[in-house]
């Protein structure tokens, strides 16, 4: 169904991609003065066979993660989504409440909401927001405080059925549950505060305030790869577990694989598809097939996107 008043080819910006390897990024330890934070969120033990192979792979936040507070982490992702939907709107970007596939992706994100709380505690304040952008760049986000959004490309483009669609979701949703964007910005912070420190010190300048910058940042910021492998494992167990087959994970990464040629759309140059995560996921099915075959299945399923 296609809509007059919802455009597909407008410039939206967009938060960067994940996977950097950049120094900036790259998980270091920084001067004892930056460490001095309290220990990271663990995630519980749930004592179920999928919970004990995720905990497997996910590792503790880093120790100064604490440097960069949740609330204003997600009060900023707030602001910065609000800022994009307005923008969409004015761009008449932002799918209408009615057309199908806003009403799939909320219908597929009700489905996997229920089960992100046993992973982190705050989920359960969050308010999510579920919203479809008209752009034909492949992409999809969830930005802290559980602020979705998928580009129209990506469902179009890639024929997505609900399955996949829902790996794609878990995927996003797993990054902010387990707050990969608060520890990049926490180590961004934490570099920040020792070149402060070490000037202030040094009579060279004030130490200031940094949250105002945590909205400026959130546009920027990039996931390492052990932030998508334990995205990836988290993902696919919420997605089981809201009905979805976790199967469709190895078919999403091959039609990744199979699009973009040598310049990849940005959504695939950032969350590499190769063979050797292909056979990660294959790995983690004997683990998740399980979760999917006891969950309840979704009462409707939608068209892919024409």
């Amino acid at each position: 169904m296609t809509l007059p008043e919802f455009r597909t080819d407008a410039r939206i910006a967009r938060p960067h991609g994940h996977g950097c390897g950049c120094t900036l990024h790259s998980r270091r330890l920084f001067s004892a003065a930056v460490l001095a934070g309290g220990a990271g969120l663990a995630l519980p033990a749930l004592g179920q066979p999928a919970d004990a192979g995720v905990r497997a792979e996910v590792g503790k936040e880093s120790r100064f993660t604490k440097l960069v507070p949740a609330e204003d982490v997600e009060k900023a992702a707030g602001q910065q989504y609000a800022q994009m939907m307005r923008k969409a709107a004015d761009q008449r970007a932002l799918g209408p409440d009615k057309r199908p596939q806003v009403q799939r992706l909320r219908a597929i994100a009700q489905r996997i909401i229920p089960f992100t709380e046993a992973w982190n505690p705050r989920a359960r304040q969050w308010r999510w927001e579920v919203n479809l952008l008209g752009s034909k760049d492949l992409n999809a986000f969830c930005m802290p405080g559980g602020k979705i959004a998928f580009y129209s490309g990506i469902l179009s483009r890639l024929k997505l059925d609900d399955d996949e669609v829902a790996m794609i979701m878990g995927h996003e949703i797993a990054h902010a549950l387990l707050e990969h964007a608060r520890e990049r910005l926490a180590k961004s912070a934490g570099t920040e505060l020792g070149l402060r420190l070490g000037a202030a010190l040094l009579g060279l300048g004030q130490l200031g305030d940094m949250a105002a910058q945590y909205g400026s940042q959130l546009l920027s910021l990039r996931f390492s790869r052990d932030d998508e492998r334990e995205a990836d494992a988290l993902g696919l167990v919420l997605a089981a577990r809201a009905g979805y087959d976790p199967r469709a994970g190895v078919r999403l990464w091959q039609k990744m694989g199979s699009v973009g040629g040598q310049q990849p759309p940005q959504w695939l140059s950032t969350h590499p598809a190769g063979a050797t995560r292909i056979s990660d996921i294959q790995a983690r099915l004997g683990r998740v097939l399980p979760e999917f075959n006891a969950a309840g299945k979704p009462d409707q399923r939608f068209a892919a996107a024409a």
